[in-house]
């Protein structure tokens, strides 16, 4: 026999909701689970076993149990399913910054024996600076992250020439001239 406020779940079911009233404050919820739920409690309130009860929510008694806890605890807002909080970020916010001024900085080709940074070898920059191993798609969520985009410029060679290259576009012919729109 379930007694007057006790919602037949092992406590009082709080903040305010009598018999009748919680499947109104249900139809009014706008997340699915969270009405599903309301309602479960209603039914309890409203003298239905909690069994029966349970299976109009879907779930199980121990279940229903659980959400009245929540929802004693946080009222209706606690009959919302959270955000899991996912993984723990291998590199702390200290060492992100650290790759981003590693990144700005950019390689020295005598000691890096590069001229530009690749994922492939800020992997091996942060396995010996951090000791983390990290995969080369993390690294470059962890460069979009901190502002860095994927297009890099066209790699110059050190021994470059610029007075070559400009006498070579002097030199060039010039492509096909547009018309002007007035021809068309």
């Amino acid at each position: 026999m379930i007694r007057e406020g006790d919602d037949g779940c092992g406590g009082a079911i709080a903040h305010g909701l009598q018999c009748g009233r919680t499947a109104a404050v249900g139809e009014a919820a706008e997340d699915a689970d969270q009405t599903r739920r309301l309602l479960s409690l209603a039914a309890v309130l409203d003298g239905m076993s909690r069994k029966d009860a349970a299976e109009i929510g879907a779930m199980d008694r121990q279940t229903l149990r659980d959400w009245a806890h929540r929802f004693n605890e946080k009222g209706p807002a606690g009959l919302i399913n959270g955000k899991a909080p996912g993984p723990v970020p291998k590199l702390s916010p200290e060492q992100k910054q650290e790759l981003k001024r590693i990144v700005e900085t950019g390689p020295d080709p005598a000691r890096h024996g590069v001229v530009r940074w690749r994922c492939v070898d800020l992997r091996r920059v942060i396995k010996e600076r951090f000791d983390i191993d990290l995969d080369e798609v993390s690294i470059g969520r962890v460069l979009k992250e901190l502002g860095f985009a994927h297009v890099s410029p066209r790699p110059r060679h050190p021994k470059q020439n610029p007075q070559a290259i400009e006498a070579f576009k002097k030199t060039f012919q010039p492509g096909w001239r547009r018309r002007s729109p007035a021809r068309r």
